[in-house]
């Protein structure tokens, strides 16, 4: 079975719930409070690292759950970003938005022509071209000494905000500052999706060879698609390096590329909003793991996502969702 054909198999039916309904909009308040109060739980920056994490995870579900691209470079344009945020904001001085407007610029530039050579190919041979060109950009950020530090990274990336001191300084309130961002990017990523230009993509994910017979032009839809999942992993890319002060080898990293695809399929692919779902599970768990004094992360969070890959192939959130939605059904057959 080809990789676009795995991919619409995992995805869920659609759903019941009519956009608009009450039930989506309990939903949607529902978000907006964990969200707001996520702060007062759980340590501020973890609190932002699964805001990060969860809109990183939502660039890659754009690609993988509504297009049927699965790359495994993403990390490509996450650590672009945020070097580029970092270079912006130690050398100019600039208030972090607009530092993390630069970075966002850089990840889609760099986005375009690897994503126009990726995009004429399909599958593992798509993969394994987005990690080829990963791995190319992670050599030329460890060569590239004087600008990027090489091995030891940024350092001291400054959070200026308009001179606002509160933000500037303390963790809680950067959180919110940096939380309006992170929404405006799920906000994007919501309507791309649920836009006719989405639809075109679920037709091309299910059936690419139908979609061109109709006229659609495939590799300019799955280009455009590339660039604007691109633009949303800078987006968290950028706000990460800010929130953390420093940007790394280990953001341009293989393996980072891994783990945000880990946290996509464990909230559920084709759903937008399993990745927070994913991103808030992972991070929660390395951050307890880690401050127990376990060293075996890996194991553990390998061994959930086996767990999940088997007995709950929708994912998390896909799965209530599911069965949420069959509920409903079955009610509304019943009366």
């Amino acid at each position: 079975m080809s990789l676009e054909a795995e991919t619409a198999h995992l995805q869920l039916d659609e759903p019941v719930i009519k956009r608009g309904s009450w039930l989506n909009r309990l939903r949607i308040l529902g978000a907006l409070i964990v969200l707001l109060a996520l702060p007062w739980y759980v340590y501020p920056p973890v609190a932002f690292d699964i805001l990060c994490w969860g809109l990183f995870a939502i660039s890659v579900d754009i690609l993988l759950g509504y297009t049927g691209l699965l790359s495994f470079g993403h990390a490509a344009y996450w650590g672009a970003s945020a070097y580029t945020t970092g270079i912006v904001a130690i050398k100019t001085g600039l208030p972090f938005p607009v530092a993390v407007l630069a970075g966002i610029i850089m990840a889609m530039a760099i986005a375009v022509p690897v994503g126009w050579l990726s995009v004429r190919r399909t599958g593992i041979y798509f993969a394994m071209v987005t990690l080829a060109f990963a791995q190319m950009l992670y050599f030329f950020a460890n060569q590239w000494r004087d600008v990027t530090g090489g091995e030891n990274g940024l350092q001291g990336i400054p959070r200026g905000f308009f001179g606002v001191g509160l933000v500037e300084t303390d963790s809680f309130y950067f959180y919110y500052a940096g939380l309006a961002f992170a929404v405006i990017g799920a906000l994007i990523a919501w309507r791309v999706v649920n836009s006719p230009f989405g639809r075109v993509l679920v037709a091309i994910r299910d059936n690419p060879a139908r979609a061109r017979a109709l006229g659609y032009n495939v590799d300019r839809y799955k280009l455009t698609a590339f660039v604007i999942s691109a633009g949303l992993a800078g987006l968290a890319g950028g706000l990460f390096a800010i929130s953390h002060g420093f940007a790394s080898l280990q953001e341009l990293d293989w393996r980072t590329s891994g783990k945000v695809v880990l946290i996509t399929v464990l909230g559920g692919i084709g759903t937008l909003w399993g990745g927070p779902i994913g991103a808030a599970i992972v991070v929660l768990l390395e951050d307890r793991l880690a401050t127990s004094g376990f060293e075996g992360t890996g194991i553990i969070t390998g061994s959930i996502f086996v767990v999940v890959v088997l007995l709950f192939r929708r994912g998390v959130w896909g799965t209530a969702r599911h069965y949420l939605g069959a509920e409903l059904l079955a009610r509304r057959r019943r009366y």
